[in-house]
């Protein structure tokens, strides 16, 4: 809309053309602009060129027969050409801005409107445009009187739907909507209506009073207009359905049909009305001079009519020449303003604005003159500089310009941030340092003009600000030695959603502080450090850990929701600040203690997802038990508990298998039976109730095609809980894909935080196949083909099936016998001396060796379990160093490649053993 610099935006290029026009036609026509710029924030209208303090409320939107919907003492002001628009639209940006910094509300969620208003002697046409995001509307009309029409040019920069959509379908108690997203709403269903009426279909209502924004367009939309829009589309793939929705948007709009006439000005109309009086009075006086039958009272009531209304008249035509006059004073105060202001930039050191708006960075200027300066709130004392935002203190720092150099000493209880760090010390400002006061103001320090040379200014924008916040807390992104990025996708994504939550995150304390909530907001990303049961990284997201002090209550929010409950808060802490202003006690705390049902701030309490620990399956593979202590991991990582957990191969009716069981080859379990046993034991060292006795745990998994978790019973108030829970599981016909799944995957443990007054979590059994003793049924027989075949290849198929059954009868048959032989074998070596132990030497060498397979299936889920340490260890948060970050980044990389070989390799040592037992086994059958 206005454009930055040397690309200029549409409100100076149309009014460069408008001026052109008028400069052009001149001589043929009389022509008068009056400028006025407004904003609509939260439907409230505040006047951006206004001299005097804000009105409580905004101003009024009042509507009339003739005139339609306007705003009630909104400042007109008279230009002449372009450069003075321009002018006036840097005043009412610097008002925004200012206005934007003391209520803590964000422009993005603000309409702006800049209203042109042409007047002139001349036939001109209704033109009236709805451009995407703005709405031009230029009316010109064609008369063939010599009386001045009228029409509004309205410019209107819609606040970005972008930013109001909420990402993903999460529901939230508390709706924005009615509060925010309320203009762009009400606009959709004004432009949906027309749409159906242009069409034909019967509409009963259009809401063009929902809102104030639709009020003031009410004519621009279906009323006394010609309309034209352009939609623009982004060509990024991630806004497939923003796009998707603006081309739905316009299709409606350019259904609509709406007829424009001539406008005619009230006020040309009333000078009509008088000149057609007066001559009407003058035929009167005429006549009764003539007839000479009136009394003198009568003609001289007359005369003094006939001067009232020509003085009326001389007064509404020397109202241009008057608002001119008084624009000319603006000017030149304006102008005397900018030229101080360009004197004072050439002469002392100053901070400038930086705002999340481009447009509106670069506006406000506070300079550090000679001597010390208080900044804050105060502006009592003649040394002070005023700020308001906030967190902004009373008197929040002090600004000292001695010899030349500049310090600031932040003063206690105040919040002061350079180049990224936290400052309680008196400091020395150097050129382009950054500076964060309180929660949201931000400025960029400029010094002395033989520091600053030819440095390049633009790249310190809101951005880089908090870019280097999150870089001072250790997050930020790195690249690899060789140059070539390193980052995780989904890191990349959460970074650049950490730098745009940083800031509001840091509003909501603030506000929580001031409005006495006690709620502490804190940025965290789930998944850090946590994998899926393959072991494959989670998607990393954004999420906000909210956490109310005072009842020790915590709630895990997503960052659409905390979008949404920020300018909740907004709203709320915006109340309090009016009602404290206004000096009612009782009002002030009104605006704090909100009911529970409409506190942005408050949430019922729900379970909360602690952390996660991996159980691998392979040993069931080989029918091995497995008894692990695991460590219970937090999102970014942190401990959270030690659990005891044990995987227990056993019988149909739950008795452990013994070591004769074991398995020296998972294939043979193929089409077989396995019962085992998952036994959580004890879990301890549970930090969530060392912080606070009142809550509980309860722990959550699911195993291979499970479609709902199963939970344990909750145990509550204690630190080091036993949970002796046991569930049976059974393959009844062991697949292929069970088999794969037991040897690469793990039952992921997942720790679940209870808080008091929330719900325990329970088992979904819809859809479980159970016995009736209670075991949860896995696999059951293998899959049936049941498509339609040709009658020849299905009796091709049982022939086949018939040839492969006689063969497995045939290997079965001998595998029997072989067993039996091994097993006479075995009991022989039992129970006999001296005299057989040489015959038994290979079968009890069976028996050693799945003793040790036994030890070595446990030392590998130990070396297992230290590469999964290692590939989550992270350099500590003080180690910020370049160099430090890329050698962990290089390390983790080869121990990646490291466990890879390694499984390989023991992979292959597995294959290579089975074999060569097989092959003992067929020698001692031919020894036998």
């Amino acid at each position: 809309m206005v454009g930055y610099g040397p690309n200029k935006g549409l409100v100076p290029k149309l009014c460069e053309r408008l001026f052109q026009a008028i400069r052009e036609n001149q001589e043929s026509r009389q022509c008068q602009v009056f400028f006025s710029m407004l904003e609509i924030y939260n439907e409230q209208v505040v006047d951006l060129l206004s001299r005097g303090s804000r009105t409580p409320g905004g101003l009024r939107v009042r509507e009339e027969q003739q005139r339609g919907f306007y705003v009630e003492g909104l400042r007109t002001v008279p230009c002449e050409n372009a450069p003075q628009v321009e002018q006036l639209m840097e005043q009412g940006t610097r008002t925004r801005t200012t206005a934007a910094t003391h209520m803590n509300a964000n422009s993005s969620r603000s309409h702006m409107l800049i209203i042109l208003q042409l007047k002139q002697d001349t036939a001109l046409r209704s033109l009236r445009a709805f451009v995407g995001d703005i709405t031009v509307t230029s009316c010109q009309i064609f008369s063939k009187e010599s009386i001045t029409k009228q029409s509004n040019i309205n410019l209107v920069d819609l606040a970005g739907s972008e930013r109001q959509r909420s990402s993903g379908s999460e529901a939230d108690r508390l709706k924005e909507g009615t509060a925010i997203n309320l203009s762009l709403t009400t606009l959709g269903n004004v432009i949906s209506s027309l749409a159906d009426v242009a069409v034909g279909k019967k509409v009963v209502h259009i809401p063009y009073r929902d809102s104030v924004l639709t009020k003031l367009l009410q004519s621009a939309l279906g009323g006394n207009s010609r309309t034209v829009m352009i939609a623009t589309l982004s060509p990024a793939d991630i806004c497939y359905e923003e796009s998707l929705s603006t081309l739905r948007y316009a299709e409606r709009a350019k259904r609509i049909q709406n007829r424009a006439v001539v406008n005619e000005s009230p006020t040309e109309r009333l000078v009509k009305e008088l000149k057609a009086e007066n001559a009407r009075l003058l035929q009167r006086l005429s006549r009764l001079g003539q007839e000479g039958r009136r009394a003198n009272d009568e003609t001289k009531e007359l005369r003094q009519l006939l001067t009232h209304n020509e003085l009326q008249i001389r007064a509404i035509q020397t109202l241009w020449e008057q608002h001119l006059q008084e624009a000319l004073k603006d000017w030149e105060q304006q102008y005397a303003n900018i030229t101080q202001e360009r004197r004072m930039m050439q002469m002392h050191p100053y901070i400038l604005n930086i705002n999340e708006d481009a447009q509106l960075s670069g506006v406000v200027k506070l300079f550090i003159q000679e001597g010390e300066w208080d900044i804050g709130l105060c502006d009592s004392s003649p040394r002070s500089i005023s700020i308001k935002g906030l967190g902004i203190q009373e008197r929040h720092a002090v600004f000292r310009n001695e010899q030349r150099r500049v310090t600031m000493t932040p003063l206690e209880g105040s919040k002061v941030i350079v180049n990224g760090n936290a400052v309680s010390q008196t400091t020395e400002l150097q050129h382009l340092d950054r500076l964060i006061l309180g929660s949201n103001c931000t400025y960029l320090f400029i010094g002395y003009p033989s520091e600053r040379g030819g440095d390049d200014w633009s790249r310190y924008d809101y951005d880089y600000f908090q870019s280097e916040l999150a870089a001072a807390e250790g997050i930020h992104l790195g690249e690899s030695s060789a140059g070539s990025s390193l980052t995780d996708p989904s890191l990349l994504a959460v970074f650049y959603d950490y730098i745009k939550l940083m800031p509001m995150m840091a509003e909501a304390n603030q506000m929580s502080q001031e409005l006495n909530k006690e709620v502490e907001f804190k940025l965290e990303i789930k998944n850090l450090a946590l994998s899926d049961s393959k072991g494959h990284d989670l998607k990393k997201e954004l999420v906000v850990r909210v956490t109310a002090k005072g009842r020790k209550q915590v709630w895990i929010w997503s960052k659409a929701k905390f979008v949404n409950r920020k300018f909740l808060m907004e709203d709320v802490y915006q109340q309090h600040q009016a009602e404290k202003s206004g000096g009612n006690r009782a009002e002030v705390l009104s605006a704090a203690a909100l009911p529970r049902d409409k506190d942005p701030f408050w949430d019922p309490v729900e379970p909360l997802l602690l952390g996660t620990a991996h159980l691998w399956l392979q040993s069931l593979a080989f029918r091995i038990p497995l008894e692990e202590q695991l460590e219970v991991l937090g999102s970014e990582g942190t401990e959270e508990a030690i659990l005891q957990a044990q995987l227990v191969p056993c019988t149909s009716t739950g008795l452990p298998l013994g070591e004769d069981d074991i398995l020296i080859d998972p294939s043979e379990l193929l089409g077989r039976r396995l019962d085992f046993q998952l036994v959580l034991e004890q879990c301890c060292g549970l930090r969530w109730i060392r912080e606070a006795r009142n809550r509980g745990v309860q722990i959550g998994f699911r195993l291979f095609d499970c479609s709902q978790p199963l939970y344990t019973p909750a145990v509550w108030h204690n630190v080091n809980p036993l949970l002796d829970h046991r569930v049976h599981f059974a393959s009844l016909h062991t697949s292929q894909r069970l088999l794969d799944y037991l040897q690469s995957s793990a039952v992921v443990l997942e720790l679940w935080g209870l808080q008091e007054g929330c719900t325990d979590l329970t088992s979904s059994l819809e859809g479980v196949k159970m016995t009736t003793d209670g075991v949860f049924i896995m696999e059951e027989a293998g899959p049936t083909d049941t498509s339609p075949v040709d009658s020849a290849e299905l009796s091709c198929s049982v022939r086949a099936l018939q040839q492969d059954l006689e063969e497995l009868k045939s290997v079965n048959a001998s595998l029997r016998k072989e067993n039996h032989s091994l097993r006479e074998q075995l009991n022989t070596a039992r129970n006999g001396g001296e005299s057989v132990r040489g015959r038994s030497v290979r079968p009890s060498c069976d028996a050693e060796f799945a003793r040790s397979l036994k030890v070595f299936y446990h030392s590998m889920t130990s070396v297992r379990g230290q590469l999964q340490r290692l590939r989550r260890h992270r350099p500590s948060e003080d180690s910020d160093l370049l160099g430090l970050r890329l050698f962990v980044d290089e390390q983790s990389r080869l121990l990646r490649d490291f466990s890879e070989k390694l499984e390989q390799s023991v992979s292959t040592l597995k294959q290579d053993v089975a074999a060569i037992v097989r092959r003992k086994r067929e020698r001692s059958g031919i020894w036998s």
